[in-house]
């Protein structure tokens, strides 16, 4: 924490500009020791030019701010240097600032000095890498929010609940003669189920959380010929898929990432899944098995115009309680199958109506995927939302310590074995927002970061 560290900010490769980041207490010196131009005042964005200071030569026309703490990112005084993107120029700079004393950055430094200087709690660090690796608007916006301190805020929320029932059985512990007011078992009963019912909602959000935050695995599954290449050039937008009337075009899976409802969703394309003879054929096969196996939802495509045979059947064996829509096809031709017997068949799933053919249905199946996701609320921009396996191990740890203090309540055990279970739930919140973390933890956490944040 004592050094002042630097490293490149911006993303290498070309680019209109780059930033290298300085942040410590000898970023003003060393800008200038090698930034010529006017005097650098707080916050002012100042033109002038890079000098190599060993050497005397110009390195680049660049523009300079620089930030005092702790009004800045680190809360630590900060200077940016901004220069032409090349790469030459920005190493070349970096490589001028680490010779005049500071020390190349680990991944997530900055962050890391932000957090620990307590600008940013843990879940507020955290968020600032989902926003760089947002993959849609919704992802991003969720980000956004954690970043502002909104899941931040119900955790301490919570926490603070918990404190002052663990005050409560202090004190009756320690001091069971004085003239306090006595807790009683009802009232604690009272508090832990509140406090329960409010972490299990929280809780509640991580899967719809994980899916916006890493995008939804979607697999498109079904026999040969019933338009899965058809449905996934329909939902991209474009032919990506090749599409012939040959059972088996498909030999291989083709997976493409695109947004649905502000949803980032990897769709994959699967082979026909049939009996076959055909080597290639077979391995394609596997493959779609195992996309099956591995994705969120799956979206099942049945040819309308034909009854469903054993190719049908054995995937419909396959799907059981599986998150699934189901797309009845080709519904411009005669009828065979109706959506009321699918729905018989798989009650847990979504049934729809499509002809690809027409373009019928695709804007069914797209509300469909977002329904699933945010069940039914398509808003989401105000919501807290866990979105980090973290916090959700963390969540469900604290879930299962109040628990166990509710059930240890309900038969009156002393109240020394209810603290224990209190405290533990109190410390497992804490880790979310970084106040009662390790330092292996923090390590872990900010390991994940790139350069330069």
């Amino acid at each position: 924490m004592e050094d002042t560290i630097a490293a490149i900010a911006t993303a290498l490769g070309e680019g209109g500009i780059g930033i290298v980041r300085i942040s410590g207490e000898d970023a003003l010196p060393i800008l200038q020791k090698i930034f010529r131009g006017r005097k650098t005042e707080d916050k002012v964005l100042t033109y002038g030019h890079v000098y190599d200071n060993f050497t005397g030569d110009c390195i680049d026309e660049v523009m300079a701010v620089y930030m005092k703490g702790p009004h800045s990112y680190t809360t630590e005084n900060v200077v940016e240097i901004q220069c032409h993107g090349s790469i030459v120029s920005l190493r070349k700079i970096l490589s001028l600032v680490l010779r005049n004393g500071a020390r190349l950055a680990e991944p997530g430094e900055f962050t890391k000095r932000a957090f620990l200087n307590g600008r940013l709690d843990l879940s507020q660090a955290e968020a600032v890498i989902d926003l760089i690796r947002a993959k849609s608007d919704a992802s991003f916006d969720v980000a956004l929010g954690q970043l502002e301190g909104k899941l931040g805020n119900v955790v301490r929320e919570i926490r603070a609940h918990l404190l002052d029932l663990l005050v409560n059985i202090t004190v009756n512990i320690d001091y069971p003669d004085e003239d306090i007011e006595e807790l009683t078992y009802e009232n604690l009963l009272s508090g832990l189920v509140q406090t329960k019912d409010q972490i299990s909602s929280l809780l509640s959000t991580a899967d719809t959380g994980r899916m916006i935050r890493e995008g939804l695995s979607v697999s498109i599954i079904g026999k040969p010929n019933v338009g899965k290449s058809s449905l996934m050039n329909a939902l991209l937008r474009e032919t990506r898929a090749i599409v012939t009337e040959i059972p088996g075009t498909t030999r291989d899976t083709i997976e493409e990432m695109l947004s649905i409802r502000n949803i980032p969703v990897k769709l994959t394309d699967t082979a026909g899944i049939r009996q076959t003879e055909d080597i290639i054929e077979k391995i394609g096969i596997e493959k779609s098995k195992e996309s099956f196996n591995q994705s969120d939802l799956v979206l099942f495509m049945v040819d309308g115009s034909r009854n469903l045979d054993s190719e049908d059947e054995e995937i419909l064996s396959h799907l059981g309680d599986r998150q699934a829509i189901v797309i009845l096809n080709k519904v411009d031709l005669p009828q065979k199958i109706t959506s009321d017997s699918l729905r018989q068949r798989i009650p847990s799933a979504v049934v729809i109506e499509a002809s690809l053919k027409e373009e019928k249905g695709i804007t069914e199946i797209e509300d469909a995927i977002a329904d699933l996701v945010y069940g039914g609320k398509l808003n989401q921009k105000n919501s807290v939302l866990v979105t980090s396996v973290r916090h959700k191990n963390l969540l469900e740890q604290a879930v299962s310590s109040v628990t166990d203090a509710i059930s240890m309540a309900q038969i009156r055990q002393p109240l020394e074995f209810l603290e224990i279970d209190v405290n533990r739930a109190y410390e497992l919140l804490g880790e979310i927002v970084g106040e009662t973390v390790s330092g292996d933890v923090i390590n872990e956490v900010f390991s994940r970061f790139c350069l330069g944040k």
